[in-house]
Parts: structure tokens; C-alpha cells; sequence
């Protein structure tokens, strides 16, 4: 069974959403990490790039595939998990804390309402 933290909403793609003071963090579910198995490299967003809601962010590469993850919200990419650069694993363990991914200041902070809840997410992939 996956780990789906209460504290955190979800998309349909499977990043998590953090809110954080006046942004929010955004990283890959453990069941998505799962998924994908080994991830060996991770290409992030540039910092002040926009980040429109569905849009391609960036690409994680694992052993046997390569995925895709998205802007959860609309906003700007203020920050970005240096770490991952050397360490891309940190997503494997550790994908709601050490594994985030980058931070959004958001433009419409009402789209966060609009993320899937924990049990929301639990049903989305059958658990």
C-alpha cells in the first residue's frame, strides 16, 4: 500500500502539493516513485520559469522508463532541489520530504482547493 500523507493534496498525475507559507512545494508520489522504480536522474525547472497548471515541468529517468511531471498549479518556479542532481534516489526514498522536486509562488492560490485529497488520490489509483 502506498503512503498518502494527510498533509498534502494530489494531481491525477501523481505530484503532491505542499502549501508552504506563501508557496507550495511540489514532488512525486510514492506510488508514482514505485511505479517508475530506480530513478536515476531527475531534470528539473529553471527558477523563474512559469509554471502553467498541466504543463510538463521537467522528466525523472528510472532504469526501465522515463515520465514526465507537471505544474499542479499556475504560478513561478521560485526554488528547486538542488540534491536531486546528485542524488536522484532521494525521490526513490524519501519522496515527501528530501525528494521534492521545486516550489511554486502561485498565481491563482485557489487552484490548490482543486487537488485531490488523500482518500481522493487512494481512490484514483485503486487503493
Amino acid at each position: 500500500m502506498s503512503n498518502v500523507p494527510e498533509t498534502v493534496r494530489y494531481t491525477e498525475t501523481h505530484e503532491w502539493v505542499r502549501k508552504d507559507g506563501n508557496s507550495y512545494v511540489v514532488g512525486l508520489t510514492d506510488h508514482a516513485q514505485h511505479e517508475m522504480g530506480e530513478i536515476v536522474m531527475a531534470e528539473l525547472p529553471e527558477v523563474g520559469s512559469e509554471a502553467t497548471r498541466g504543463d510538463a515541468m521537467g522528466g525523472l529517468e528510472a532504469v526501465k522508463t522515463a515520465e514526465d511531471f507537471y505544474a499542479p498549479m499556475d504560478g513561478e518556479v521560485i526554488s528547486v532541489n538542488e540534491e536531486l542532481e546528485a542524488n536522484p534516489s532521494l525521490i526513490n526514498d524519501d519522496p515527501y520530504k528530501g525528494g521534492w522536486l521545486f516550489a511554486i509562488k502561485a498565481s491563482n492560490e485557489s487552484q490548490f482547493d482543486d487537488l485531490l485529497t488523500a482518500e481522493e488520490y487512494l481512490t484514483h489509483i485503486g487503493e
